[in-house]
């Protein structure tokens, strides 16, 4: 897929510069295709044509919620026409199983379109309030304006859609800008914009890296941010929106902790604390990859872990049978395998995995790894690895099992495994984090997810997301 022009006011144009991203594929290193790499004309562009289709008289914003609705579901359908697609597109730049990238990226996309849809016609966008000590308020939501989104690349469509389906839901119009790593995906959701029919300049797409980021950031045309990426690039994004006191939602890195309760019984729960753990090659920030297990049942745990991760099935991302794919690039691979190693270094003791799997030599594997033994002040259980590595440490009692559990800067989600769910529970209100998870964890699109500490501020999904698009008017009357 070679794609020569950029998505901008509705039409495919002509970019301002020469250069050009080119994706590769995770499994082979072979070329995959490539998209213009946008310049500052083209973000300029792409913020004008946004601007003006909010704007313009009768525009986006000032359609009846239902019209709204009729366009984004259109969308919806676009969209799973080429579900197929979007999640092969998506398997072959990053790796992800193609068991993964079907529900996800095929899918969620035009269910959370589906889900604002709705929500946008039931709102209200408008309330009366008693007032104090007398009269009423009117308390108006209005859409933010032209926002800025910025993509990662591990779940490319999924992340753009929990930004772009509020957003319009709102009334908001979108730059959009995908990770380097994953551009092919973005001109199948733009030909899906073209044929859905949503008016000029209401969704535009800038690939491009850093640089085309922060001057979206820093635009002035800009009303809003939504940023998903690490913590440290998240903190640059903060720091930028804070100067131009410009609204900002983060959705950053994690190190969520699986709190292995003494009444657990794992085994009927395998798929699920592998999904918890090692779901998208571990690339996922989400992912509970700190095992904490209690010292009464250490050994059993750390076994059960070692079979899980050991028994996967490493190969191709776009072979249904694969558990395991290769990760989104050699860079990738080598930071991995540098905190395998740096964890070893720090005493942790390698039951399974560590290396490249053999047979697989071209592509970005890495074998499915368990460190046991892990202090948790270690490394490897601090940083966020975005592999397939779990850490086990053990713990005495439960209160030292939350104590480890918040010993961490991030806090973005957390899963708690039992058998008494309502005593799960009761451990999960202790935990800091802005997820957790009993048995199993799968983000609820109709529920706020965000994280807390270093994981981000503010919350997508549920009600709450749409509101992070939109603003208060309190219209003051006797």
């Amino acid at each position: 897929m070679d794609v020569k022009r950029l998505f901008i006011g509705g039409q495919w144009t002509t970019p301002a510069g020469s250069g050009t991203i080119t994706a590769a594929s995770a499994g082979t290193g072979a070329r995959l295709g490539s998209v213009p790499e946008a310049v500052d004309a083209d973000v300029d562009e792409a913020v004008r044509a946004a601007r003006a289709a909010f704007d313009a008289p009768g525009g986006w914003p000032e359609w009846e919620p239902g019209r709204r609705a009729s366009a984004m579901l259109r969308l919806a359908d676009a969209l799973e026409t080429r579900g197929g697609l979007t999640a092969r597109t998506v398997s072959a730049q990053n790796g992800m199983p193609i068991s993964t990238a079907r529900p996800f990226e095929g899918a969620v996309p035009a269910a959370l379109l589906r889900y604002y849809a709705d929500l946008a016609t039931r709102a209200p966008s408008e309330e009366r309030r008693a007032g104090l000590p007398g009269g009423s308020t009117l308390v108006r939501r209005e859409p933010m304006g032209v926002v800025t989104a910025i993509m990662t690349w591990n779940f490319p469509q999924t992340i753009a859609f929990f930004k772009i389906a509020p957003a319009l839901a709102a009334g908001c119009t979108l730059v959009l800008k995908p990770a380097p790593e994953t551009v092919l995906d973005s001109m199948v959701l733009a030909e899906a914009v073209d044929e859905a029919g949503l008016p000029g300049g209401v969704v535009n797409i800038v690939p491009g890296g850093p640089e085309v980021g922060a001057r979206l950031v820093s635009h002035p045309g800009v009303d809003k941010v939504s940023f998903t990426g690490s913590t440290s690039a998240g903190r640059k994004v903060a720091a930028a929106c804070a100067a131009l006191l410009r609204p900002v939602t983060l959705e950053l890195g994690g190190k969520s902790a699986a709190v292995v309760l003494d009444d657990a019984d794992l085994d009927p729960l395998t798929e699920r604390f592998f999904m918890a753990g090692l779901l998208n090659n571990g690339q996922t920030c989400f992912a509970s990859t700190r095992i904490l297990a209690p010292g009464s049942r250490y050994g059993e745990v750390v076994e059960f872990c070692t079979a899980m991760a050991g028994g996967a099935v490493v190969g191709d991302a776009l072979d249904p049978a694969t558990q395991i794919g290769p990760l989104v690039s050699a860079r990738q691979r080598d930071r991995v395998e540098g905190y395998i190693a740096r964890g070893l270094d720090e005493g942790a003791r390698l039951t399974t995995g560590g290396g490249r799997p053999a047979g697989l030599d071209r592509g970005w594997f890495v074998e499915p790894t368990v460190l046991a033994d892990v202090d948790n002040a270690s490394v490897v259980a601090q940083e966020e690895i975005f592999g397939p590595v779990l850490t086990i440490t053990s713990y005495d009692g439960e209160d030292e099992a939350v104590r480890l559990a918040n010993d961490s800067a991030y806090g973005l989600a957390g899963t708690v495994w039992t058998a008494d769910p309502e005593h799960g529970t009761s451990v999960a209100r202790r935990i800091r984090s802005g997820t957790v998870g009993i048995n199993g964890y799968v983000p609820d699109i109709g529920s706020p997810y965000g994280g807390m500490k270093s994981s981000g501020l503010g919350r997508e999904l549920g009600p709450e997301g749409l509101q992070a698009y939109q603003q208060l008017q309190s219209v003051y009357q006797p």
